[in-house]
């Protein structure tokens, strides 16, 4: 590869491209993340979705498909997060990623024991309590991207948090091929992570109806809201989202009600247990009683969507770049053309820097 494809994403994280495929519940399964891994970069198995028991099972099954390194997202404040750590020292899984909660005595229990900690944050402010706390890399991720998001486009956040933190920098948000990570790597970043684009590839676990409705998309109605959780939710209008957009208040607190007991049979937890975790996330990362009341409405109305196939049924979490991808490559043909076309244009660079000098 062209020397400057070369960064020390891949030298920290064992990859071979500078690619991060980000967590996304219920779609980066051990078959998606090793056939990222495969292809040369790095997947991240969506901890946070599976039951704390099948976690064990995720990380051995990804470890049949592959032999290159990996690694696990999960949430630190949810009862059963010290069980999980225990699992990825376990295993050798080579990195975890990490949001809302951070923990600053597990993030170093894991870093003493070589796992390499990349938290995705939304905010400069957040970035620097990342790096704070002990993170080795960090995910920003712009406005562009899917599920929850900021305010700032990726084109004005990560020269921010490049400026505020000393810690290698990852660019997400609205990346999708080879032009993309030579723009990041031009900004400072080491390398790009996406969700949407591996969403959309035929490795991809999500029912083909789904698949199709995301490559139908337009970039316009693909738009961030507040009433799925109370927090920033970048998706795909649909006629759930319509109705949820007016839904009042109570409204909503009531379907994130209804939306916590059906998420507490899905995973299996004791209703003691869903009072914990609500009780824990409000506790550690700063969200209101309304907005923890209704968190449990995104997994739920998720999965009706990318588990279940039934798109117009649930909702679809989706970075803007959907609404310009038209197609259903491998990974493997997706890493290798974007590495293909970050090749083209840094050949184009040089020649137009040569000519110069001549």
């Amino acid at each position: 590869m062209h020397p400057a494809l070369n960064t020390v994403l891949q030298n920290r994280l064992g990859c071979r491209v500078p690619i991060i495929q980000t967590a996304m519940g219920w779609i980066s399964t051990p078959e998606l993340v090793a056939a990222t891994t495969n292809a040369g970069g790095f997947g991240f198995i969506a901890g946070a979705t599976i039951p704390p028991q099948e976690i064990e099972s995720a990380i051995i099954k990804t470890k049949s498909l592959t032999d290159r390194p990996f690694g696990l997202n999960f949430h630190m404040y949810l009862p059963g997060a010290d069980e999980v750590t225990m699992l990825v020292l376990k295993h050798g899984v080579r990195a975890v990623s990490y949001g809302r909660g951070p923990s600053s005595k597990m993030i170093q229990r894991l870093k003493d024991a070589g796992v390499v900690c990349i938290p995705t944050v939304g905010s400069v402010k957040h970035a620097v309590k990342a790096a704070d706390l002990g993170a080795d890399i960090i995910v920003i991720q712009g406005n562009e991207g899917g599920g929850h998001t900021g305010s700032v486009p990726t084109s004005v956040l990560l020269p921010q948090v490049l400026d505020a933190v000393s810690v290698p920098v990852v660019a997400a948000g609205g990346f999708r091929d080879g032009r993309g990570l030579v723009a990041a790597l031009a900004f400072g970043a080491v390398g790009i992570a996406m969700g949407t684009r591996f969403l959309l590839t035929s490795d991809s676990p999500v029912p083909r109806a789904t698949l199709e409705r995301y490559l139908a998309a337009d970039v316009h109605e693909i738009i961030v809201s507040t009433k799925l959780d109370g927090l920033p939710h970048r998706m795909i209008l649909n006629d759930i989202l319509e109705r949820l957009e007016k839904t009042g208040p109570l409204g909503l607190i009531w379907q994130g009600v209804r939306s916590g007991l059906a998420f507490r049979k899905l995973t299996g937890m004791s209703f003691f247990g869903l009072i914990q975790s609500a009780l824990s996330m409000t506790r550690s990362s700063g969200m209101t009683l309304g907005q923890t009341l209704m968190a449990a409405n995104a997994p739920v109305l998720i999965q009706r969507s990318v588990v279940e196939g039934r798109p117009s049924e649930g909702v679809l979490p989706s970075g803007q770049v959907a609404g310009t991808i038209d197609d259903l490559p491998s990974c493997k043909e997706l890493i290798d053309r974007i590495v293909v076309e970050a090749e083209q244009k840094l050949a184009i660079l040089s020649a137009a820097e040569a000519a110069t000098q001549n």
